[in-house]
């Protein structure tokens, strides 16, 4: 049985150490520009080469975004970007525009091409499209069922590859491709810029009656009528490998190294215990399904997988997110008392903490103390981003992720 790909996001050098650490086989980035995620923090030149030294030594590839929808005035730029690229070396692009797509295999030729979901990948005279055009891998359009997906497989050259979302937030148009955002706010979803307008609370005025705002009800349960829930094939890994899906990609580039870390590593356990044992991977669904839910999500769905979404993949009252856990950190050094960190959120003395080990497992620790670069003794830590050092009942090793248990679990 093939191993397929996990192909983790990251929207920083922080990120892309922690999937690399947490088990991604692959990890995607955008640049500086083209990238469809301008919100998320992005890779200067000088990171992504850093980041791609850092994966290539643990035998990761990373792979960079090149997916808006270029207008003309991005075409000067983009020739200069792809010529860069020749030179940074990443192991492969992802384009969504065909235009984009030939100045790539132009300028940076030796880098591979993966066809990016925003160009509406729904069959498979698509894909051998691609692949005469010389891509090597073309993900498919969300709305493909597993069905779908196989009848291509079944259709497509033995060394194309296919690449799927098992993970991460729904898009409420076809294939990403959205005008909400630029309409309402002048922000170009096909430029990176998305405001997400789909997860807002909507009303409707009638033309006779102005300043007589109405509720927009789907039903009784509310007015968030595009809020789709997060997809999570975590219990479907099986049927994934049996549509023949050579990268399982996560979503989620602008999310924190806690979420990356739990899901990453919860897809390598689960797709490492499924290939040496389909009884062991049955036996563990419900730690994999109480390990997924740590991090942040809206729900959950198969999407478009098993049957066309209905009325129970939306939630229609409310736009939160499920939050059960709080992000303190990644141990950065460490000696026999004590660990030095960077921390994220606030977190006091007395407190008990979780320490998330890269092999699955999940310790308990008590804060003991807590000082400042200084040596100063403080309370607790409520400044973001400010380097302490903290004594903990039990030590973590590096890299290891530090969470706390969130009092209000939704966000």
């Amino acid at each position: 049985m093939k191993k397929p790909e996990l192909l983790v996001p990251a929207g920083s050098i922080e990120v892309l150490k922690t999937a690399v650490n947490y088990g991604a086989d692959a990890v995607y980035i955008g640049g500086d520009v083209f990238s469809l995620r301008a919100k998320a923090k992005n890779f200067s030149k000088e990171e992504m080469i850093e980041g791609i030294e850092y994966a290539h030594a643990h035998n990761v590839k990373v792979y960079v975004t090149a997916n808006i929808l270029a207008h003309n005035e991005d075409l000067t730029e983009a020739a200069e970007y792809f010529k860069e690229m020749a030179t940074i070396k990443p192991d492969g692009l992802i384009i969504s525009d065909p235009g984009m797509y030939m100045m790539a295999k132009k300028y940076c030729p030796e880098v591979e091409r993966h066809i990016s979901t925003q160009a509406n990948n729904t069959n498979y005279e698509t894909f051998k499209f691609w692949y005469d055009l010389g891509a090597k891998r073309v993900v498919t359009a969300r709305e493909l069922s597993l069905k779908e997906i196989r009848e291509i497989r079944d259709a497509i050259p033995e060394d194309m590859e296919i690449e799927s979302f098992i993970h991460g937030a729904m898009c409420i148009s076809y294939s990403g491709r959205c005008l909400l955002s630029n309409y309402f706010t002048g922000r170009d979803a096909n430029q990176g810029a998305c405001t997400h307008p789909c997860r807002w609370k909507y009303t409707v005025m009638e033309e006779k009656r102005p300043g007589e705002y109405l509720p927009v009800y789907e039903n009784d349960r509310g007015t968030y009528i595009f809020n789709s829930k997060d997809l999570c094939m975590i219990e479907h890994i099986p049927e994934m490998i049996e549509a023949g899906i050579d990268s399982f990609k996560i979503e989620g580039r602008m999310k924190t190294a806690l979420y990356v870390a739990c899901v990453a590593r919860t897809y390598r356990i689960a797709i490492d215990d499924y290939l040496e044992s389909k009884e062991k991977y049955q036996e563990k669904i419900p730690w994999y399904l109480s390990e997924i839910q740590k991090c942040t999500y809206r729900h959950f769905t198969t999407g478009f997988y098993f049957h066309k979404p209905s009325e129970e993949t939306q939630i229609y009252d409310s736009n939160t997110y499920v939050n059960e856990y709080v992000y303190l950190g990644m141990t950065e050094s460490f000696d026999d008392k004590s660990i030095f960190l960077e921390q994220k959120n606030k977190f006091s003395t007395g407190d008990e903490i979780e320490i998330m080990k890269k092999d699955g497992r999940n310790e308990k620790t008590k804060v003991l103390r807590i000082e400042d670069e200084e040596g100063n003794e403080m309370e607790s830590c409520p400044h973001a981003k400010q380097r302490i050092r903290v004594f903990l009942s039990v030590l973590p090793d590096n890299g290891d992720i530090l969470r706390i248990l969130n009092d209000t679990e939704t966000v």
